[in-house]
């Protein structure tokens, strides 16, 4: 059996406003198309739905719900009520008062960089739902091609076809070492470096720029944050390149110290805001980006 959901919402009227004139009405079409749309739904059910009696005093046809059509009018008001549940839902999605919003950061972007955004965004859309997503670059970047994330920022570009990428920000980076240890004395290819783990965009950058400054270090450790780089350079056990943002408390607290060679001064890498080329943007991801784009460079 088929039940067809125009027909069933002319008779939803018509058992609600007990005529056929005022459904007419409230539907913005004919009467005859009402009468025509209750006989076209009672041939399909194959049951009476209106019972008529005779006719009134002006001459019009008087009717009552058949056992069956209350039966249908009781589940008709079920379906529709659903229905408007289902448009309320949707409708506050599309003002972002509803819904869940994945992104994803890389680990400095997600603990430096988004803090307000996130914040702003929670203050204005209070009913609207956001995770966070940290990992490193290539991580990140398998989650949006996953599509478990509809936004990523990350450190290192990517030549996915399928993303489409914009560029976001430069980030300052130092070269930095322990505060004890005297600059003038240090070989950079003789020294540990500590630097991040594969599939990070810091240690990819890192990689490129000590090749192109013909730094080919002897001895190197991976740490698996940079927080956890910058301490260990200021516990003496080698040097990195940092972002400023991560390392400028202990800059500030003298245990660290910055290295100002002609290839590390003015150090800078491009931050990138990716999504899926063929992915629209829902709502709150068209908000979010808007928060996204107002954000300034941390200090």
């Amino acid at each position: 059996m088929y039940l067809n959901l125009h027909l069933l919402r002319i008779f939803l009227h018509v058992a609600q406003q007990g005529s056929f004139s005022r459904a007419a009405e409230q539907l913005s079409i004919t009467q005859p198309a009402v009468s025509k749309g209750i006989s076209e739904l009672e041939t399909q059910l194959g049951l009476d739905l209106l019972e008529r009696v005779g006719a009134s005093l002006r001459g019009r046809r008087q009717w009552h719900l058949t056992e069956h059509g209350q039966a249908l009018f009781e589940h008709a008001k079920g379906i529709f009520a659903l229905e408007r549940v289902a448009v309320e839902d949707l409708q506050a999605r599309l003002d972002c008062q509803r819904g869940h919003l994945h992104i994803g950061a890389s680990s400095t972007i997600a603990g430096y960089w988004l803090a307000d955004a996130c914040m702003t965004f929670s203050r204005e859309f209070p009913q609207a739902q956001l995770s966070l997503m940290s990992a490193n670059t290539d991580d990140i970047c398998a989650a949006l091609q996953d599509g478990q994330i509809e936004l990523a920022l990350v450190e290192g570009q990517t030549e996915n076809a399928k993303f489409t990428i914009q560029h976001w920000h430069d980030e300052p980076l130092k070269l930095v070492c322990p505060a004890s240890w005297a600059v003038s004395d240090i070989a950079l290819s003789e020294v540990r470096w500590l630097w991040r783990e594969p599939g990070s965009g810091t240690r990819a950058w890192m990689e490129q720029h000590l090749r192109s400054a013909a730094i080919q270090p002897k001895y190197s450790m991976e740490i698996g944050s940079n927080e956890g780089i910058a301490r260990a350079v200021a516990a003496g056990v080698g040097v990195s390149i940092l972002p400023l943002r991560v390392c400028q408390e202990l800059l500030a607290l003298g245990k660290l110290q910055i290295i100002d060679t002609p290839w590390s001064q003015n150090l800078t890498r491009p931050l990138y805001l990716m999504n899926l080329q063929h992915r629209p943007l829902s709502p709150l991801g068209k908000a979010f980006m808007v928060k996204i784009q107002a954000v300034k460079p941390p200090l």
